[in-house]
């Protein structure tokens, strides 16, 4: 059944027919036709090629299965034209007038008939509604509608299908339609564009289509004057505005009538500027708290179109302190738009782009102006529309992109623009392009702006932050995809993936676990590198921060990313719940509009020195902060106060950093070694934030124990019934992997040029750890005992216990310590691969803490190591150190 929308008065929306309901398809695999029911897609629908595929981790050849592993798998497949047909009744009052067809969210090439002949120009667009014209209209009564929608690749737009508009490493390259389909009399209007102006308190409209000539504009229901520049712009007073941010997003709703038409439009009073570096909304400066969407939806395989399925993204984001999504390689629906409007969400927005060789297609090139034109003119006056590039880290001609970047300002001055966000293209990248408005980068010309550079080379410096290579930036800077530290997969996950996608990368890793007997580590490893991960994103967010001359940082990524390798980055899954990682509120406490920050010097302390840190606040809200004392402590592990005090009612400025005061605790009250929590709360309100550092006692190896850096010497007095703890002189002379603090980068399938562990998987209550204090995962007090490590592989060594595991990546699976123990003829051995004698306090514990145990009962090693084997151990072959940017290699 059609279901016709009729006006309710003369001045009102025109005459409207949904074209929703069951269709007859028709397609190359299946010419019977058959019934579906649109919006939809073939793949929802269960047409197509099934998948063969089956959850191998590795092919024969011991290679990795990438087929598998590289993203989710279709459960079924069909990439070609695909015939949509059916009836439609003109009714009386529709018939013999113009006609427009409009069909929401189609993949990609579109053409419709009527009654066998084509109406209008073939449609395009990966980002707007399709739209079909019929000047003449149709006489009433029933006709033949029949809809070809082409998902074949019609331009190449991007490096091996990656950009997000079309491909399969997160939506799918579905065909059908997914929003709005409609048959209605065309608008004497057709378009309408408002432009605020909040410096004179007025809008500027601009209509499209026919002109018009005594239109009436209302605004919020009330009528308004105007004044008439031409004929197709209008100035409209607007008195004291409501102004649109983040805090206080009001949404203004403009209604057109003219000549028996209407139109609604919804727009919020708000001014962008970049200026002098910083990101100004209506005069205020603002701070982007990003993460990237990047069409993940696992059940249906592509976009939602409906403000429902819109909020639960955008509600999972604000739970979770963000303030902007990045929108990677594509736009996103209306329903987008509309919904993160209501929230206040900034939006950055891209073309359907991730070019290596900008500038070689002139096709491409020309399409690409072709949707901006769609885009901006779909979406413009949406106020969280706010930030545009052509496209993700593309490459080549830069003389393309700033033409193409001067083009969109000019076309529309309503969002900031930029060539490119990022690139790796040499002689760009490090700066701003002369086009750029805004500037999105992982370094610049003076450094690295994010942690992938600086946290497995530099030892943990908790005063650092940005400055000196964010300095100088003519334009509002904003850290390019912070973060991408890979969590072990969630097998538990799998079970969710009851749509179109099969998890089969998911099965591949759990079947590979059960042949290793290493299934019932799975969660304990998912747990110890999601951890670390926390950790990780804390300081990077901090950082951030604590740079005066930032704007903002994009994470990849709050969610996982279930292609390019199987990416699970995310501290939530790819249906945005929680991994159980930690709570919304705790990362709430550095991901916020205000946040208290602490400068100090580093993670290990020894008791015999004094706890120095210079607290801070960056305060983004709307407000000064006055009146509001902070208060501070310093806790031990069990909640015992060691020291405390308050600032009274510092001044909090906002849109800025706002230094506090300087704190000192002695440590020498700590008898042994503990984990020590520095608390800071500003009084009155719910921001508080909280950070680890860990305190050593002076301490000694403990008699009766053989400490050696011989093997040899190791095996002859532990197999003669003593108690040893061998260690190397310099991790180079162990046989095994590089030692590295940071998980793996992204994806060990998408980048293999990676030393490929995930953190260690520790044993808190173990005797061996009684004295060095440690959760589940690496924290950063281990930064120095792996970073002065090989990591053991203990495949060979016939199941012996790590007392220090290491998380191996999830395409290895391979059983890895740092320490471990083991029966060596009459006595006992721990096998340790990092450098035990360094000078550091958490060395020198973790040293004691061993010794202790070794000599204590507890000291009971029940597997048997082989003396030849463990000698292999410590026999070293020339091993190459990676270093940040060896991936991309």
């Amino acid at each position: 059944m059609l279901a016709l929308l009729w006006p309710s008065s003369r001045a009102a929306a025109q005459p409207s027919a949904d074209l929703s309901g069951l269709w007859q398809v028709t397609t190359a695999f299946s010419p019977t036709p058959r019934e579906v029911c649109l919006p939809t897609t073939l793949d929802q629908a269960g047409i197509g090629t099934p998948t063969t595929l089956q959850p191998h981790l590795r092919l024969p050849d011991g290679s990795v299965n990438k087929a598998v592993m590289r993203h989710l798998t279709r459960r079924v497949s069909y990439i070609g034209p695909a015939t949509y047909e059916r009836t439609v009744d003109v009714p009386r009052q529709m018939a013999g007038r113009p006609l427009l067809f409009e069909f929401e969210r189609v993949l990609w090439l579109s053409r419709l008939y009527v009654d066998g002949h084509e109406v209008g120009p073939a449609q395009e667009s990966l980002s707007t509604p399709h739209v079909f014209s019929l000047p003449r209209g149709l006489a009433e009564g029933r006709h033949r509608l029949r809809l070809v929608v082409d998902n074949r690749k019609q331009v190449d737009l991007s490096y091996e299908d990656m950009a997000h508009a079309y491909t399969n490493e997160t939506q799918t390259m579905w065909n059908g339609v997914l929003g709005r389909m409609r048959m209605s009399v065309a608008p004497r209007v057709t378009d309408v564009q408002v432009y605020p102006d909040v410096e004179r308190r007025q809008l500027r409209v601009v209509l499209g289509g026919r002109p018009v000539r005594h239109p009436r504009f209302r605004l919020d229901g009330r009528l308004r004057p105007y004044t008439r520049p031409n004929d197709s712009t209008f100035i409209i007073p607007v008195g004291r505005p409501r102004l649109w941010n983040e805090f206080t997003p009001y949404i203004y709703r403009l209604t057109v009538q003219a000549d028996g038409w209407q139109r609604t439009v919804r727009f919020g009073m708000r001014r962008l500027e970049s200026s002098h570096g910083r990101l100004l909304l209506n005069g205020e400066r603002i701070f982007l708290r990003a993460t990237l969407e990047c069409c993940i939806f696992p059940l249906t395989g592509c976009p939602p179109t409906t403000e429902e399925g819109w909020r639960r993204v955008f509600g999972r984001a604000k739970a979770w302190g963000l303030n902007s999504l990045r929108f990677h390689s594509y736009c996103p629906p209306e329903a987008a738009f509309s919904v993160a409007d209501e929230m206040g969400f900034y939006l950055q927005v891209e073309l359907p782009n991730w070019t290596l060789d900008i500038g070689s297609n002139p096709k491409a090139e020309a399409y690409f102006y072709r949707e901006f034109e769609r885009i901006w003119r779909a979406y413009g006056n949406h106020p969280s529309f706010c930030f545009m590039t052509p496209g993700n880290e593309l490459q080549r001609d830069f003389n393309y992109l700033n033409t193409l970047c001067r083009h969109m300002k000019q076309a529309d001055p309503r969002h900031l623009y930029a060539t490119t966000t990022f690139t790796f293209e040499k002689g760009h990248g490090g700066h701003p392009e002369p086009e750029d408005q805004f500037y999105v980068t992982q370094w610049t010309d003076r450094g690295w702006v994010r942690g992938q550079g600086v946290f497995d080379e530099q030892p943990p410096c908790f005063r650092s932050d940005y400055d000196s290579t964010a300095a100088g930036c003519a334009v509002p800077l904003i850290s390019h995809e912070i973060g991408q530290y890979s969590v072990y997969p969630n097998l538990r996950e799998t079970d969710k993936y009851t749509g179109t996608l099969d998890a089969l990368n998911f099965k591949a890793i759990r079947r590979d676990l059960e042949q290793k007997g290493l299934l019932q580590r799975a969660d304990d490893y998912t747990q110890a590198s999601g951890r670390l991960a926390v950790k990780l994103y804390k300081e990077e967010i901090e950082r951030a921060l604590k740079t005066r001359d930032f704007s903002g940082y994009q994470l990849l990524g709050l969610q996982d990313f279930p292609g390019q390798g199987t990416a699970l980055v995310g501290l939530v899954d790819a249906f945005w719940d929680s991994k159980g990682l930690c709570t919304e509120r705790y990362f709430r406490q550095f991901c916020a509009p205000v946040v208290p920050l602490a400068r100090f010097d580093r993670a290990t302390w020894s008791t015999t020195e004094t706890f120095r840190a210079d607290l801070e606040v960056a305060n983004y809200s709307p407000t000064d902060l006055t009146g509001h004392a902070l208060r501070w402590a310093v806790c031990r592990s069990d909640g015992t106060v060691l020291s405390q005090g308050r600032f009274a009612a510092p001044p909090l400025g906002k849109g800025r950093l706002n230094a506090v005061g300087s704190i000192a605790v002695p440590l020498g009250a700590i008898a042994d070694a503990d984990r020590l929590t520095l608390r800071v709360r500003i009084v009155g309100t719910d921001y508080a934030n909280t950070w680890d550092f860990w305190a050593y006692a002076p301490c000694a190896d403990s008699p009766g124990i053989v400490v050696t850096t011989s093997p040899d010497e190791a095996i002859r007095r532990a197999t003669a019934g003593e108690r040893v703890l061998l260690h190397p002189t310099c991790k180079e002379q162990m046989e095994g992997l590089e030692g590295k603090f940071l998980p793996v980068f992204w994806s060990p399938v998408h980048f293999p040029k990676q030393a490929g562990t995930m953190g260690l998987l520790l044993r808190p209550r173990h005797p061996a750890l009684a004295h060095f204090p440690t959760d589940l995962n690496a924290d950063w007090q281990w930064w120095n005992i792996v970073k002065r490590s090989r990591v053991m592989v203990l495949d060979s060594l016939g199941g012996v216990q790590p007392l220090i595991e290491s998380v191996d990546n999830f395409v290895s699976n391979r059983h890895l310590a740092l320490l471990f123990e083991a029966r060596l003829g009459r006595g006992g051995i721990v096998v340790s691969s990092t450098e035990l004698d360094a000078d550091l306090p958490e060395m020198r514990h973790l040293r004691y803490s061993l010794t202790e145990y070794m000599r204590s009962p507890a000291f009971a090693p029940r597997q048997t190591v082989d003396a030849t084997r463990l000698r292999r151990l410590f026999a070293a072959t020339a091993s190459s150190e990676t270093h940040a940017t060896s991936i991309y290699e």
